[in-house]
């Protein structure tokens, strides 16, 4: 059954106003992690950014180092209180499949956690790839399939809350058909079943970290086992 977009945006409007307005956890400071080592090998600090999904805008202050940043998100409240916060970042509330942001504009798109709740991905990716300059970056994070749906008890979706979680394969056929895929991989190992449970506790990891530092979370994230998929791509010429 289809999902309203009011119903979407009083579901993200709460979600950030009760999380990400509140605090982060490892899962985006990983993401962000990465997401800057790929700007800081570009090297630019005049980028044109657009970052679809932004939330709680908790990422646009850190991009705004690399250049002129534009966020965008569906929770149109959120957005109201971060505009005060960051009056130097241009922020756009509304339904990212309906708002124009112009054709070949942007140099880099970025978008963290947005993929698994949109309702038509191949036309979500599309239209990212309309924005962007050729040539132009899109760095992507998404929920990491077969880790959330084997290894990890959640919640079902709430009112208004899309799901629809990709593996490394679909992620990959979704990208191609406009995006050179340069780079894709796994972060931020994370279970609560099974016996991935143990093996990514606080128990169990923190001697092990005390020994080799992050080595072995690296370990688990090149085996495919982390919660995100991380993808940096380049849009066709």
């Amino acid at each position: 059954m289809a999902v309203s977009v009011v119903s979407q945006q009083q579901f993200w409007n709460d979600w950030n106003a009760s999380t990400r307005e509140q605090h982060l956890d490892e899962v985006s400071f990983r993401q962000a992690e990465v997401v800057k080592n790929w700007l800081t090998t570009i090297g630019r600090k005049d980028l044109d950014i657009l970052e679809v999904g932004c939330g709680s805008c908790w990422f646009c202050e850190e991009l705004s180092q690399f250049g002129r940043v534009t966020g965008t998100d569906l929770s149109n409240e959120v957005l109201d209180r971060a505009q005060k916060r960051m009056p130097h970042v241009e922020l756009v509330a509304g339904d990212f499949m309906d708002l124009d942001f112009g054709r070949d504009r942007y140099d880099l798109i970025v978008s963290l956690e947005v993929l698994s709740h949109v309702e038509d991905q191949p036309a979500f990716m599309a239209k990212l790839a309309r924005h962007l300059r050729p040539g132009g970056y899109l760095m992507l994070a998404t929920q990491n399939r077969p880790i959330l749906q084997n290894l990890n008890r959640l919640p079902p979706p709430g009112p208004g809350q899309l799901r629809h979680w990709v593996d490394k394969k679909e992620l990959t056929t979704l990208l191609s058909r406009q995006f050179d895929v340069k780079e894709l991989f796994s972060v931020t190992p994370r279970a609560n079943k099974g016996i991935m449970r143990i093996i990514n506790s606080r128990t169990f990891n923190q001697p092990i970290r005390a020994l080799v530092g992050n080595r072995f979370d690296r370990m688990k994230e090149a085996m495919g086992l982390g919660w995100t998929l991380m993808a940096l791509s380049r849009k066709k010429r």
